[in-house]
């Protein structure tokens, strides 16, 4: 059975950091690219940033130099850290496995003072 759950989302302060987590189980995670996707209220879910099994990384344009992106093989974990913070970053954060198509139930982060 395929899981994805996500974990550390929380309120912070406009240029303030928090740390996102994806443990995945049921799948080949080492060979598996994994993705974060949010939601912002009433907008589509957006891209975020990836990570395929060689470990090359991509990013939206609205977080490149801010966000970063890595994996754990050992324990089945994929890390989004976030920083320098913007209300426009507040949503729903989600962590989708490309192999499966399956997602994550989310984890909610707002950004405001």
């Amino acid at each position: 059975q395929v899981q994805l759950v996500e974990s550390g989302g929380g309120l912070v302060q406009p240029g303030g950091s928090l740390r996102l987590s994806c443990a995945a189980s049921g799948i080949s995670f080492s060979t598996d690219t994994i993705s974060w996707y949010r939601q912002a209220p009433g907008k589509v879910r957006e891209f975020v940033a990836r990570i395929i099994r060689s470990r090359t990384t991509d990013y939206a344009d609205s977080v490149k130099g801010r966000f970063i992106i890595s994996r754990e093989n050992t324990r089945n974990l994929v890390y989004l850290q976030m920083n320098s913070l913007k209300p426009e970053d507040t949503g729903i954060y989600y962590c989708r496995s490309l192999n499966t198509g399956s997602w994550g139930q989310g984890t909610r982060v707002t950004v405001s003072s």
